[in-house]
């Protein structure tokens, strides 16, 4: 009853549809001390799939495959984990110095504009003056409550493994589970290990792309004698899952520290580096693997980094594309939601030409 007056007034629908909108978004925003680690293990759990079922295919037993493919995850998660911790916790220890050298340079840029001719110059320097930019407090603070972050995704780590092992005990069982449910039904079983594969592409895909940018600029630190080149190749590593943005913040603190180490000159030259790195994996070699298909478009990633942020925090930013691209992967294998799939590409789908049509003729 309720559904036939809904599809006799569009408007009543739509409100309906933006109530429970609200409602999944206020859960999601509320469950987040469960959701956030659930989602991590889930993410670990599909990059980790394929070498369980490699070690399965060896007549290697399913706890002992499952037991492996976790000791690997935790051997590299706890490596990253202490590779960032101290970087850290020295970078906390050189602050001050940084923070005198960058109020110096500071100051010169400001008595440089004092003395400049350049009209608004004068203005411009006497509003920097009085705005409290570089803040040692602050940047204290800043740096202190990165480490309490570190250090509490750390001790959430035990329990996102937990769940790891649960869901890699189950991934096996599932297909039999789906087929079962879904009986006679082939299509839509075949649509879900459909959206699984196109999931674990994406997820595997990206890791490799992340793990070479992060690599390739935490050498080029190295060559170019900054400090904390491991620091600042897990921050590029980590922050390229996020496109676009996620480049231009990864390079910030390399450009930064350049310039406080050494001059203006030394940052231009980290910074082409980073440019360099970025473009040719972002614009040549992601989307070749990747296929069109697989991208999100730029307004798309702003929002979802938004969106992501507010309900789960910065570590759900982080997560923000996967997600994205997660729902985005599902919507495209549901046929009555392709439609928002479409919204979400990058760009429009190709037209689908008919037998003996060519494209000149379809779009006549």
């Amino acid at each position: 009853m309720i559904l036939e007056r809904m599809e006799q007034n569009p408007g009543t629908r739509y409100l309906f549809i933006l109530a429970m909108t609200v409602i999944v978004v206020g859960g999601l925003r509320l469950a987040a001390p469960i959701l956030l680690p659930f989602s991590l293990a889930l993410f670990l759990a599909i990059l980790t799939l394929p070498i369980v079922v490699y070690l399965q295919k060896r007549r290697v037993p399913s706890t002992l495959a499952i037991f492996l493919a976790v000791l690997v995850d935790v051997a590299v998660v706890g490596l990253l984990i202490l590779l960032a911790s101290q970087s850290i916790a020295e970078f906390q220890d050189r602050l001050p110095r940084y923070i005198v050298r960058l109020q110096d340079l500071w100051n010169s840029w400001i008595q440089g504009l004092e003395a400049s001719t350049v009209p608004g110059a004068r203005p411009l320097a006497e509003a920097l003056t009085d705005t409290e930019i570089l803040n040692p407090d602050q940047l204290m603070t800043f740096a202190g409550g990165t480490l309490t972050r570190v250090l509490a995704f750390a001790s959430n780590a035990f329990l996102v493994f937990l769940v790891l092992i649960f869901i890699l005990g189950e991934a096996t069982v599932f297909p039999a589970k789906f087929r079962a449910i879904l009986g006679r039904r082939r299509g839509h079983s075949s649509n879900l290990m459909k959206m699984v594969a196109e999931i674990q592409e994406y997820l595997g895909i990206k890791t490799f792309i992340s793990l070479a940018t992060g690599i390739l600029l935490g050498a080029w630190c190295w060559v170019m004698d900054l400090d904390f080149p491991v620091l600042l190749g897990l921050i590029a590593f980590v922050l390229n899952y996020v496109p676009t943005i996620g480049s231009i913040i990864a390079s910030a603190p390399a450009i930064l520290l350049a310039l406080i180490q050494v001059g203006f000159g030394h940052a231009v030259l980290v910074g082409i580096g980073f440019f360099g790195v970025n473009t040719v994996f972002g614009n040549l070699i992601e989307p070749n693997l990747l296929g069109r298909r697989l991208g999100l478009s730029t307004l798309v990633v702003i929002l979802s980094l938004i969106f992501w942020g507010w309900v789960w925090g910065p570590v759900g930013a982080l997560l923000a594309v996967p997600l994205t691209m997660v729902v985005k992967i599902m919507l495209e294998n549901t046929s009555d939601l392709k439609w928002v799939a479409v919204l979400l590409d990058k760009a429009p789908p190709e037209p689908e030409l008919g037998r003996g049509e060519t494209l000149s003729e379809s779009s006549d």
